[in-house]
């Protein structure tokens, strides 16, 4: 069932399971219905679910203006709350991008959430693949910052050039890739206090298991569990063994 949250600024689908409540949130260029199997297999463990769209994405508007994740969380944290008053502390589910924004809300004073649940998240920034602009960008973004060329050649160019995500993206929500690319989260892990578990796909090309155990460096109580033959998009490959440990970190199943 779609319901409107926050007077309408977020939308997301809720499904009835139990007493304990999961919040689901999914990654960038994601919808929440990647998270439909979770919240199914949620409900037989007697856990509920609200499968939020991040603003810009799915039913919901795009925020006002370019933010981070540690923005998003600021946007959502008045949701969080009000989902823990009506059904105790929730647990989060972060896949990708909605990881990120998981990680900012369970680390803030008094967060009602008691365990968190990652899933190929950029967590740690130095542990991520990196790979150099070409050659050809470069020289074009060097001539831009010498203003030898107008920003729109230069805007032109990075649509060429840049990634697929920069690509798809536009407008406010472009501007919250920008915004969110540089980001890493140390001193979120190092100041969450619930539980957290890290389920990562073995084959996650995108981002590799490495990330997990990098961020397990900064969240010593955090448990990592790995899965084999599962790639990136772990709420659609192995939805099971995601509600699984959400269910665990909430106490039911």
């Amino acid at each position: 069932m779609l319901r409107a949250f926050l007077g309408g600024a977020v939308f997301g689908t809720v499904t009835e399971g139990g007493e304990g409540l999961a919040v689901l949130l999914h990654g960038w260029r994601r919808t929440r219905e990647d998270f439909d199997e979770v919240a199914r297999e949620l409900a037989t463990l007697g856990m509920g679910a609200v499968a939020i769209d991040l603003p810009g994405f799915g039913a919901t508007p795009p925020p006002v203006a370019p933010m981070g994740a540690r923005g998003y969380a600021t946007t959502l944290a008045p949701l969080v709350a009000e989902l823990a008053d009506a059904h105790g502390p929730v647990v989060l589910v972060g896949h990708s991008f909605g990881g990120r924004v998981a990680a900012c809300l369970a680390a803030a004073d008094a967060s009602p959430v008691k365990g968190v649940v990652l899933s190929g998240v950029p967590l740690i920034r130095s542990a991520m693949p990196h790979s150099a602009p070409s050659i050809r960008y470069r020289c074009w973004r060097e001539a831009a910052r010498l203003h030898l060329v107008p920003a729109s050649q230069l805007e032109r160019v990075r649509r060429r050039y840049g990634s697929a995500d920069y690509r798809a993206a536009s407008g406010v929500v472009r501007g919250v890739l920008v915004a969110s690319v540089s980001e890493t989260y140390e001193a979120e892990l190092e100041a969450i206090r619930c539980g957290v578990s890290l389920v990562w796909g073995e084959r996650d090309t995108t981002v590799p298991v490495d990330v997990a155990w990098a961020a397990q460096r900064h969240a010593p109580k955090a448990t990592v569990e790995v899965l084999a033959a599962v790639g990136h998009l772990v709420p659609t490959e192995a939805p099971a063994q995601l509600a699984k440990a959400a269910a665990l970190l909430g106490g039911a199943g």
